[in-house]
């Protein structure tokens, strides 16, 4: 249930106004733009975390290739992960010097603190790579990057692994996108493969509080 309750935002985003295909068709000619201002938010802006991260991309990818983006693959996977790897730092900054504060934080409507507790946990299990994995795992993408500043990890480091992830994630995905984003399989059945893509990117959260849960009764 606290799992649930935890991806609950992740999975309604498609399937309301924050649908990534929504959202580019109706921005338009700055459809770009706005993919940059949503990742860059999603990955350093607390409350960026219920943004679509992992469909805008793939959207963003599939607009390119069919024209509605009207861009160069290559310049659109720079811009892209720019904001991201930009957005990790500033996520960073945000964590070294309200962390704290953050802990202790009562929950709202939106924010939960539950979701700072699961990403520590993340965190603490995977250490720096966690910079890397992280970027895949829908919410946890968001508050990583504050923990790593809260913690002090070091920062050429965390620059280091942030490029990384950024590259594999953001790049990545979005070419994934434009390779096979109009495969007509694909194409004539969007939703269902931004519904697929959310999934698989909540996957590790269900695995990793498994995980907690059995170690958890074992030293018990």
């Amino acid at each position: 249930m606290a799992v649930a309750s935890f991806i609950a935002p992740v999975i309604a985003s498609p399937l309301g106004f924050l649908s990534p295909e929504n959202l580019l068709e109706w921005a338009g000619p700055i459809a770009i733009w706005v993919a940059v201002g949503i990742v860059f938010a999603e990955c350093g802006l607390l409350f960026g975390f219920f943004l679509p991260g992992d469909s805008l991309l793939f959207v963003v990818g599939l607009f390119v290739g069919n024209g509605t983006i009207d861009m160069p693959i290559t310049l659109v996977c720079a811009l892209l992960f720019v904001a991201a790897f930009a957005g990790n730092l500033v996520g960073y900054a945000v964590g070294y010097h309200t962390g704290p504060a953050l802990f202790r934080r009562e929950d709202s409507r939106i924010f939960k603190k539950k979701y700072i507790d699961h990403t520590e946990e993340f965190f603490n299990r995977y250490g720096a790579a966690a910079i890397i994995i992280g970027r895949f795992i829908a919410i946890v993408r968001t508050f990583i990057t504050v923990l790593a500043g809260a913690s002090r990890m070091d920062f050429k480091r965390y620059c280091l692994y942030s490029a990384i992830g950024a590259l594999l994630w953001a790049v990545g995905l979005t070419l994934l996108g434009y390779l096979i984003g109009n495969v007509p399989v694909i194409k004539n059945n969007l939703e269902i493969a931004i519904i697929l893509i959310v999934i698989v990117s909540t996957v590790p959260i269900f695995i990793h509080r498994l995980k907690s849960r059995s170690a958890a009764k074992h030293g018990g």
